[in-house]
């Protein structure tokens, strides 16, 4: 659980860190390349700093693991953080190049591995969303406006089911054809960040399956937002992904689902079989 002062005051930290996305996004502005090609702005920048230095206030003892200063951070040190704060300043920065407004600010926090609750908030549209497992789930559509509680849809033809914009790869494609043949029809929606989770959370969509590489702060927030809604973010075993607890950042294979009654392991394992080579 958040304490309810504190989460108003990390939801108007999300709400300044969107602003200062925004003033960037109204102007000219360059792209860089960090080591992994990824892109990098002077919004990413802006808002790591606004919310790092936030948070800094609100909490100094509770430490930040940011997108933006991760390699500063050695491995063993922060594995034996009990808490922090998982951010992801500007997620779907490649979004943000395009100008095409799918792109958020993820604020999310983590107890010993287990994310307890997170925030998203979209710049341009000014929708946000927060929640917890335990605590339901919430969306604001405008910094004054109030919260109004969203769940997970029940599954029901024809299932929808998210992709990422700009991050696609095989095993992806082939479970969402795996559905498909299990399933009958399926929609598909293209979508960038983390408002996959999102719209998953609040019920416009039923599945969002990533098997490509993705790092902890670009699920975190969005699994405490889903869970809260009834929802849930699991690797193909069916075990929730956790945080912090390994010497790396990346995630692995992992489903976000609405309604759990659906057979996604069933479909998982069809996407496996359907991109390895055969064995012998």
């Amino acid at each position: 659980m958040i304490d309810p002062t504190l989460r108003e005051d990390v939801i108007a930290l999300a709400h300044d860190a969107a602003a200062a996305i925004l003033e960037v996004y109204g102007a000219d502005f360059d792209v860089e390349r960090k080591g992994d090609a990824s892109p990098l702005t002077q919004a990413d920048l802006a808002s790591h700093r606004v919310i790092a230095d936030g948070l800094s206030r609100l909490t100094p003892d509770i430490p930040v693991l940011s997108e933006e200063a991760e390699h500063k951070v050695a491995p063993d040190i922060r594995r034996s953080w009990p808490r922090l704060w998982v951010v992801d300043p500007l997620d779907g920065t490649r979004e943000f190049v395009k100008r095409n407004g799918e792109f958020t600010v993820n604020i999310a926090l983590v107890e010993h591995g287990v994310v307890v609750w997170g925030v998203i908030q979209a710049p341009v549209t000014g929708a946000l969303w927060h929640g917890g497992a335990g605590q339901g789930a919430f969306r604001r559509d405008g910094r004054e406006s109030g919260d109004r509680s969203i769940a997970i849809r029940t599954a029901r033809a024809p299932l929808r089911v998210a992709a990422s914009r700009s991050h696609r790869d095989g095993r992806s494609e082939a479970f969402i054809q795996a559905m498909q043949a299990h399933a009958g029809e399926v929609e598909q929606l293209n979508l960038g960040s983390s408002l996959k989770f999102c719209r998953i959370a609040e019920g416009g969509l039923d599945l969002y399956p990533r098997f490509g590489p993705t790092c902890e702060w670009d699920t975190a927030a969005g699994q405490a937002i889903l869970e809260g809604a009834g929802g849930a973010v699991v690797d193909p075993r069916g075990r929730p992904l956790r945080y912090n607890v390994r010497d790396t950042l990346l995630n692995g294979d992992f489903v976000a689902i609405g309604d759990p009654v659906q057979p996604w392991r069933d479909w998982a394992a069809a996407a496996q079989a359907a991109v390895e080579p055969p064995r012998g």
